[in-house]
């Protein structure tokens, strides 16, 4: 999903108590490693769950408050991260190009692998491998959808092949549309995106039936609309928290409160989503920000297995369903949680690294001199320290000299 690197060249700013004091070079350090990790964790216990019983009557979160699950809250945590990370990469991007040859090389490698995993995986489980044309298959990875075959875990209350993966379609296209912005010039008009985004979030709050009106053919595109508005607007607070990153400062008083207010909103059906996102968005941030914890820092700092655990936890946890039909909801989690880790450290030193390393190295990938130049083509001066809390791929470097590879 998102990442971080090593090191970073960061604007020092107070994190609660004042303005910008002095500019670094620092190591880089900040807790997204471990939400990500947590996120990823939470959509695997909601799974649990809803895979052994195909409901929700069980769901932790959804017996709690009736409105989110686990799983959604997870999905909402990534894509507050996602918003505020790949914001701050296509800032510091020195083209448009540059930038969304950083995101295919971030999602497609892994993703790709974790799909023909799964088509392998199906032939076991009732597959009918012959319906699959390679035209489909081609189209389908183009377009970062979820693999099917038909005969897949016939019988189960969820039959995919790997319920997760709708979400990396959605959260791609709110990368393609931090660029599609930027002609547009929104991402410097700060108060328009801020009612923008506070429009999707109400929209996206009300009766998903709003939405039957949506074309079919378009879908294809753009995805379900309910989802996209609702992904996007959460995606939208993300980048909001980068953007209005000199105003908002983060305090323990603050965040308590939001936290608390955040626990009430849940009960409420219209106001849980967007309460996550702002409230939950401040909580996230400062817990980001202002926790400090070697261990929790160093979570993901080197080895992100985030992202292979969110693509091999459902296989796994259907699997295991399918294998034993009367398998507690918790050993699900349990196994599927060590499985999927194994799975996403695997993904991520033969499969992830390699390709962040060669993007890395790409020249393309790389401006020629110190003079560094943002996605519109007009010179900037070389970062100032900037909070880019997980370097998120960043291409911009705060000096010419080598630095170490990025790691998301």
């Amino acid at each position: 999903m998102v990442g971080r690197g090593l090191y970073e060249r960061e604007k020092i700013e107070t994190v609660a108590t004042g303005p910008i004091l002095r500019l670094a070079i620092i190591v880089h350090k900040n807790n997204f490693g471990f939400l990500r990790l947590l996120f990823a964790n939470l959509v695997i216990l909601s799974h649990s769950f809803e895979l052994v019983d195909g409901n929700r009557s069980r769901e932790l979160l959804t017996r709690v408050f009736g409105t989110i699950s686990f799983g959604e809250l997870g999905v909402f945590g990534f894509f507050l991260i996602s918003g505020y990370l790949i914001t701050k990469s296509f800032q510091s991007s020195h083209s448009g190009v540059e930038y969304i040859l950083k995101r295919i090389l971030r999602i497609y490698p892994g993703y790709t692998v974790a799909y023909f995993l799964c088509l392998l995986l199906a032939p076991f489980v009732g597959g009918n491998i012959s319906s699959l044309t390679l035209k489909q298959l081609t189209i389908w990875i183009i377009e970062l959808r979820s693999p099917q075959m038909d005969g897949s875990f016939s019988g189960l209350p969820y039959s995919g092949l790997n319920g997760s993966m709708w979400t990396i379609a959605y959260e791609f296209r709110c990368y393609l549309l931090v660029l599609a912005l930027w002609p547009l010039g929104l991402l410097d008009r700060k108060l328009l995106l801020l009612f923008l985004v506070a429009a999707a979030l109400a929209i996206s709050s009300v009766d998903v039936g709003l939405f039957r009106w949506f074309p079919d053919k378009l879908v294809a595109i753009f995805g379900d609309p309910f989802w996209s508005l609702r992904l996007t607007a959460v995606f939208g607070c993300g980048a909001l928290f980068h953007l209005y990153r000199d105003r908002i400062t983060f305090t323990n008083v603050a965040a308590c409160l939001c936290g608390a207010s955040l626990l009430i909103a849940l009960f409420f059906r219209p106001i849980a989503v967007p309460a996550v996102a702002i409230l939950g968005g401040y909580v996230l941030f400062w817990f980001a920000f202002n926790v400090r914890s070697s261990q929790l820092s160093a979570i993901g700092q080197r080895i992100d297995i985030s992202y292979g655990t969110y693509l091999y936890a459902w296989p796994l946890q259907n699997l295991l369903v399918w294998l034993y039909p009367a398998i507690p909801p918790w050993l699900v989690f349990a196994a599927a949680t060590i499985g999927a880790g194994m799975l996403g450290l695997f993904s991520w030193l033969f499969v992830e690294r390699p390709f962040l390393q060669l993007k890395s190295s790409n020249k393309l990938l790389r401006p020629s001199s110190c003079r560094h130049s943002n996605p519109r083509g007009k010179p900037t001066p070389a970062p100032t320290l900037s909070t880019q809390s997980t370097s998120e791929l960043s291409a911009g470097t705060a000096s010419c000299r080598p630095q170490p590879p990025e790691v998301i």
